[in-house]
């Protein structure tokens, strides 16, 4: 799944990149203070046949305090069965990685982007995941608690005059936090880093 929303990513990236000027200035008139968005990445639900289904949802919104300085709320809800430190390649999503079991989880994030150039940016996401882990009878196992921090380099193109933005962008995740794993699955975990690098992303939203 993961593979085909990167190649979608990296298309959109592509075609971005071919844009006019995506970032605001306060001469612009179509300049907007706040907004609301998600992330196309949420087409990943719509996988036929996946064997790690995210469930996945996401909510952003967001008030920029300068034309280059942006702080968001992000809200996300998702399901994953396989250790997230798993780098790309032949072990990913693999049969026989993955938990004797699965994680549901509920995340708060804070995030703030700045805008150095046009419209290139750097941002760095805090998330706070309330998790819950499940057997593979879908039995509830216990409850625990991860901090994770992504690192984005991306670009923001704005559409229809500043009223729609579209912004891929690729990132570096790690989760210095970690609580309460049951033992089954951090014998998964164990094998596998604690963060995961080249990590797409292909945020979009309303302006106003």
């Amino acid at each position: 799944m993961q593979k085909k929303i990167l190649l979608f990513t990296l298309t959109l990236l592509m075609a971005g990149s071919l844009q006019l000027n995506a970032q605001h200035a306060n001469k612009d008139s179509t300049y907007k203070k706040y907004f609301v968005g998600s992330t196309f990445l949420m087409l990943g639900n719509l996988i036929p046949n996946d064997r790690n289904p995210p469930h996945f949802i996401q909510f952003n919104v967001g008030y920029r305090i300068t034309p280059n300085d942006v702080v968001f709320l992000e809200l996300k809800r998702s399901r994953f069965a396989y250790p997230l430190g798993i780098p790309w390649g032949k072990s990913f999503d693999a049969p026989g990685e993955n938990y004797p079991g699965h994680i549901r989880q509920n995340v708060i994030g804070l995030a703030y982007n700045r805008f150095w150039w046009k419209g290139l940016y750097t941002g760095v996401h805090a998330m706070n995941a309330f998790q819950r882990y499940y057997d593979e009878g879908n039995k509830k196992i216990t409850k625990g608690f991860t901090l994770f921090m992504t690192y984005r380099l991306g670009y923001q193109v704005k559409i229809f005059r500043n009223r729609f933005f579209i912004e891929p962008s690729i990132g570096l995740t790690h989760w210095p936090i970690k609580t309460n794993t049951p033992q089954s699955f951090e014998e998964k975990e164990s094998k596998w880093p604690d963060y995961f690098g080249f990590e797409p992303g292909l945020h979009f939203g309303y302006n106003f």
